[in-house]
C-alpha cells in the first residue's frame, strides 16, 4: 500500500487518503521528505508498506531522464532511515494497527 510519493517530472505530490488521520506534523514531514528528494535526485519516489508492514522507500526514473543521480538516490534513502528512523518506525507501527483494527 502506498503511504505517500512525490512525481520530480511533474512537480506533485501525492497522499494516500487512508492516513489523512495522521498528525499534520507528520503528514508536511513527510511531504517535505519526498519532494526534497525529487528535487535534488529527480525521478519518481513512493513510501510504500510491504504485507508485513515495513516501510520502503520505492524510486523510479523514465528511461529518458539522463540527470537522475541514482548513487545520490540510494544515499539520500539511508540518511533518510537515519535521520528520521523514529518517525518511520512509528508509521510502521501505526500502519500495522490501522490494518489489525480494519481486518
Amino acid at each position: 500500500m502506498v503511504l505517500c510519493g512525490s512525481n520530480g517530472y511533474e512537480k506533485k505530490y501525492y497522499l494516500n487518503e487512508v492516513f489523512d488521520r495522521l498528525p499534520e506534523a507528520v503528514k508536511k514531514e513527510l511531504q517535505v521528505m519526498c519532494v526534497w528528494f525529487t528535487e535534488e535526485c529527480g525521478g519518481i519516489l513512493t513510501l510504500e508498506f510491504e504485507e508485513d508492514g515495513s516501510l520502503e522507500f520505492r524510486h523510479r526514473v523514465s528511461e529518458y531522464d539522463g540527470y537522475y543521480d541514482e548513487i545520490g538516490a540510494d544515499l539520500k534513502i539511508k540518511q533518510f532511515r537515519q535521520e528520521r528512523g523514529q518517525l518511520l518506525e512509528g508509521l510502521e507501527l501505526y500502519y500495522k494497527a490501522i490494518r489489525e483494527a480494519g481486518e
